[in-house]
């Protein structure tokens, strides 16, 4: 995804402080074919807005709306088709309580008639495990290896599920004491991980999630265990 001449002065002005995002939005959606453009200002509007930290499909659907509004006519709704993933041989996992889809069809993502049941699966798990707060560095990324391969499978929309799930990711890390670099990961990487956690191996989930992350707040690191340990309890 690409901007346009025109969004990327925007951004520069925006970043600078010369501009709001509403004129960085408008300035994006003057093209009305530029989806990559009308999607970054989006992006910029729910960094700066926030949402509601759920934790569940809600939470989901709320990152979608918010990056989709105005540029797609789907913003926010779930899929109401069975899919396959097209972009690999095999690709994004999860296991949200049954895995019958994976053995019948390795390349389909989970029953799109069951979304509403996997997301409440998945969303009970990370209640239980306190979303995922209060862990040590290893524990942390096993965690939220298992939880991004769980909603890669759901795959709850028709198109930009990968752009919610590293928003999403990234805030639900955040607020357990992790920052998420996803800069240092390259597409190659990132599909290499994919592919892995289709035959239900998450290691390269865990190992890009270890290369990337870094404590929220590194004055917290216990002092004695040291900075792979995380934050304080």
């Amino acid at each position: 995804m690409t901007l346009n001449d025109a969004t990327n002065r925007a951004a520069g002005d925006y970043a600078a402080g010369g501009s709001d995002v509403r004129q960085l939005i408008e300035v994006a959606d003057r093209d009305p074919h530029d989806a990559a453009s009308g999607v970054f200002a989006r992006t910029v509007l729910l960094a700066e807005r926030g949402w509601a930290p759920t934790g569940d499909l809600s939470e989901l659907q709320a990152i979608h709306r918010a990056l989709f509004d105005g540029v797609y006519g789907d913003a926010g709704l779930l899929r109401t088709k069975d899919v396959k993933d097209h972009s690999t041989q095999r690709d994004a996992a999860s296991d949200s309580g049954d895995e019958s889809g994976r053995d019948e069809d390795p390349e389909a993502f989970f029953p799109a008639g069951l979304i509403d049941t996997g997301a409440m699966n998945i969303s009970t798990e990370l209640s239980e495990k306190r979303n995922l707060r209060n862990l040590d560095r290893d524990d942390f990324t096993r965690g939220l290896a298992k939880i991004y391969d769980e909603l890669g499978y759901l795959h709850p929309f028709k198109g930009g599920n990968a752009m919610v799930l590293r928003i999403f990711a990234s805030r639900l890390a955040h607020d357990a004491g992790w920052d998420l670099d996803w800069g240092l990961v390259s597409r190659q990487d990132y599909k290499q991980a994919k592919r892995l956690a289709y035959t239900g191996d998450i290691s390269g989930f865990e190992k890009l999630f270890a290369a990337i992350q870094r404590p929220a707040n590194p004055t917290r690191v216990f002092l004695i265990a040291g900075w792979d340990q995380g934050p304080a309890h």
